[in-house]
C-alpha cells in the first residue's frame, strides 16, 4: 500500500493535460458488449477502475489491448453473462453491466456493486427501469438474476430521480430493445453525452442526451466504433482547486468550459481569475482568498458532488464563511475530520458544513477515507506548513492518473512511497 507525502508551501505554476474522464470511460467499455468485433478508445485513463472494467470484459472473453492511453476492445469472443461477485464489489458503476450484458446475451447474473462508502446508493432504479424494459429480475443469496426471454422492449421509464447510473443503463439496454424508450427525468451529465455519442457511433438511435428527456429507437445491430473520451471535469476542478489553495497561476490543457459552468463561479467568487482559449484555461489565484458564500450541490447543470470535497480545501482557507449543502448522497463529508486536524475550522451538521477560514492549516498524518475526499486531502496538504502524510492512495488511484506526477510537475513536492 502506497503513502503520498507532501510538503506544503510551494508556488504552482506551468501547464497540465488533463485526463480522460473516468466516470464517462466506465459505461462506455460497458457499452462495447452491444456490438461485435472491435471498438477502439481514446484519451482512456490509467486508473484502478478502468483495470477492473478491463477485467470484467476479458473475464466475459473480450480481448482487450492497451497502447498508452488508448484501448482496444475486441467482443467478438464474448461467451458469458456473469461476473464474480470479487470484481462487481470493486466499483458501484459495475452494475452497469447489467443493461450492456441483457442487451447483448439477453441475460446477466451480478451481485450487488462496490465502491466508496459515501453513503446508501441504492440500485433499484436500475432495476425497476430494467423490469420496464421487460427483464425478469431475481435475487438469491445476493446474486442478481436478468433475464429477458421475450427480449427487452421499448417503454416510457419516468425516473424519480435524475440518477446519472439509471439513465446509463437504461440508454445502453434500450439500444438494442424492440421498439422506442422514452426517459423522462434522465440525468443530463456530460457522461451520458459522451455516452450517447458512442452508441450513436455504433449506429444506435439515441436522441436528447444531455437534455431531460432522452428517446431512444431500438436496434437490432449495431456495429463497432472509435471514440476519444471527454476530459474529466472533476479532475479539473482539483487542480483549480490545488491553484487556489496555494496562490497560483496554472494553465490546464483540455478543458470544455460548459461542464464546469457551476463550478467556474465559485473560484472567481473567491476571487480567483478564470480565463479561456478554446480547450486551454488559464487559472489565477490571489494572495488571499474570498469566501466561497453557499455550494448547494445538485444534479447537472448544478455544482457536482464529486467536486463538494476539493472546493472546501479552497474554502479552509479563505476569508470569510462557506456553506456547503450536501444534497446527494449521505456520508459525504468523511473528509472533514481529516481537514481538522490540519486545522481547518469546520463544523456539520446533517447534510450541511458550515467552513470558517483560517489563516494557516499545519502538517498532520491523514486517513484517506474515500476517492474524492483523498483528493481533497492532497489539494489541503499543498496549503499546510510543513509535511503532509495520507496514509494511502488506494482510494485516490480509482480516479485519478497520477496525481503526485501532475502535481509535481506544476512545481508541488509529492511523493508517493
Amino acid at each position: 500500500m502506497s503513502k503520498l507525502l507532501i510538503d506544503g508551501g510551494r508556488i504552482l505554476g506551468g501547464e497540465a493535460k488533463i485526463q480522460g474522464s473516468k466516470n464517462s470511460a466506465l459505461p462506455i467499455l460497458a457499452a462495447s458488449l452491444l456490438s461485435k468485433g472491435e471498438s477502439v478508445f481514446f484519451d482512456c485513463p490509467f486508473l484502478s477502475d478502468i483495470d477492473t472494467s478491463v477485467k470484467i470484459l476479458r473475464y466475459l472473453g473480450c480481448s482487450v489491448k492497451r497502447s498508452g492511453h488508448t484501448l482496444i476492445v475486441d467482443t467478438k469472443g464474448l461467451n458469458r453473462d456473469d461476473i464474480p461477485e470479487n470484481m462487481m464489489r470493486l466499483m458501484r458503476s459495475s452494475i452497469i453491466y447489467a443493461g450492456a450484458l441483457l442487451a447483448a446475451t439477453g441475460k446477466a447474473r451480478l451481485t450487488f456493486p462496490g465502491g466508496c462508502e459515501i453513503g446508501p446508493r441504492p440500485i433499484d432504479l436500475h432495476i425497476s427501469s430494467l423490469k420496464r424494459l421487460g427483464a425478469e429480475i431475481t435475487e438469491r443469496h445476493g446474486e442478481l438474476t436478468f433475464k429477458a426471454p421475450k427480449g427487452l422492449k421499448g417503454a416510457h421509464i419516468a425516473l424519480s430521480f435524475p440518477s446519472v447510473g439509471a439513465t446509463e443503463n437504461i440508454i445502453i439496454a434500450a439500444s438494442k430493445a424492440n421498439g422506442t424508450t422514452v426517459i423522462t427525468n434522465a440525468a443530463r451529465e456530460p457522461e451520458i453525452t459522451d455516452l450517447a455519442d458512442y452508441l450513436n457511433a455504433c449506429g444506435a438511435s439515441v436522441h436528447g442526451a444531455g437534455e431531460g428527456t432522452v428517446i431512444i429507437d431500438g436496434r437490432e445491430n449495431l456495429r463497432p466504433a472509435n471514440h476519444s473520451i471527454i476530459p474529466d471535469r472533476i479532475v479539473a476542478a482539483t487542480l483549480m482547486s490545488a491553484s487556489a489553495v496555494t496562490g497560483s497561476e496554472i494553465l490546464l490543457d483540455g478543458v470544455i468550459k460548459s461542464h464546469l459552468d457551476a463550478i467556474i463561479p465559485c473560484f472567481e467568487q473567491a476571487g480567483c481569475k478564470v480565463e479561456f482559449e478554446k480547450q486551454k484555461m488559464k487559472i489565477r489565484a490571489p494572495q488571499k482568498l474570498k469566501s466561497l458564500g453557499l455550494i448547494r450541490t445538485t444534479p447537472f447543470p448544478g455544482f457536482p458532488t464529486d467536486a463538494q470535497a476539493p472546493l472546501m480545501a479552497v474554502a479552509a482557507v479563505s476569508e470569510g464563511i462557506t456553506v456547503f449543502s450536501e444534497n446527494i448522497f449521505e456520508s459525504r463529508y468523511k473528509h472533514v475530520g481529516e481537514f481538522i486536524r490540519l486545522g481547518a475550522d469546520i463544523k456539520v451538521e446533517g447534510k450541511v458544513a458550515v467552513v470558517d477560514g483560517v489563516k494557516k492549516l499545519y502538517s498532520a498524518p491523514l486517513c484517506a477515507k474515500d476517492l474524492r475526499g483523498s483528493a481533497a486531502l492532497a489539494v489541503a496538504a499543498l496549503a499546510a506548513e510543513g509535511t503532509t502524510e495520507i496514509d494511502t492512495t488506494e482510494y485516490l488511484e480509482r480516479g485519478y492518473e497520477d496525481l503526485e506526477v501532475v502535481l509535481s510537475s506544476l512545481g508541488a513536492s509529492v511523493k508517493k512511497v
